[in-house]
């Protein structure tokens, strides 16, 4: 017998991905997995020796699916204020998308994950963090240019700004899991993102 080729891995992270992103964690066997996926368990084991590393794997694969919309969204091409507003109506839809598919708002998959089990596995914390980063700084980018085109003062701290802007979109797509409303969403992420970066009422430059 072979061994388990890399589609099954891929497979298995894919669908441990979706369960876990729309159930939770700790809803979700490894027999959940397994049988969602079409997969045997040993060949599971052969490519994850948990559960939690396969969470890893998924979280990996949440970024990895959403990087080149974020290089597009974010592209030194775009005037910086439109590209926090192109990332917000990204999310709405995003979310709008998966509302539809699901059945039930889904919010962040590796935000969920991590409130779940960032204080009990460390691998999880520690990837939730790596992740963060790496999204903060397409925003520090952003703000960068913000405050050469003089839209920010020049004492801005860009890390910091960019950290508020990640932990309010954050949280707008937390509620909007916890509400099972997508209104509020819809409503108040840009407005919310213009009135943090100081520019509220201000019309967005043309790319």
């Amino acid at each position: 017998m072979g061994r388990p080729s890399s589609d099954t891995k891929q497979t298995l992270i894919d669908t441990a991905l979706e369960l876990i992103w729309t159930s939770s964690y700790g809803s979700v066997s490894v027999d959940d997995i397994c049988k969602a996926a079409g997969v045997k368990k040993g060949s599971f084991y052969h490519f994850f020796p948990s559960k939690v590393d396969l969470a890893i794997a998924a979280m990996e694969e949440s970024y990895r699916e959403m990087k080149p919309l974020y290089d597009s969204i974010f592209s030194p091409d775009t005037p910086p204020v439109q590209r926090f507003e192109r990332m917000a109506d990204f999310a709405v839809a995003k979310q709008a998308e998966a509302a539809e598919r699901y059945g039930r708002v889904c919010g962040c998959p590796c935000a969920s994950l991590g409130s779940e089990m960032a204080g009990q596995e460390d691998g999880i914390r520690a990837k939730f963090e790596d992740i963060a980063h790496r999204l903060e700084r397409y925003y520090e980018n952003a703000l960068r240019d913000m405050v050469a085109d003089g839209l920010l003062p020049e004492n801005t701290d860009v890390k910091v700004k960019a950290q508020e802007v990640y932990t309010y979109t954050l949280g707008q797509l937390m509620i909007a899991r916890i509400q099972n409303d997508l209104a509020p969403l819809k409503r108040d992420l840009k407005p919310g993102l213009l009135r943090l970066l100081g520019v509220e009422g201000q019309a967005s430059r043309a790319a």
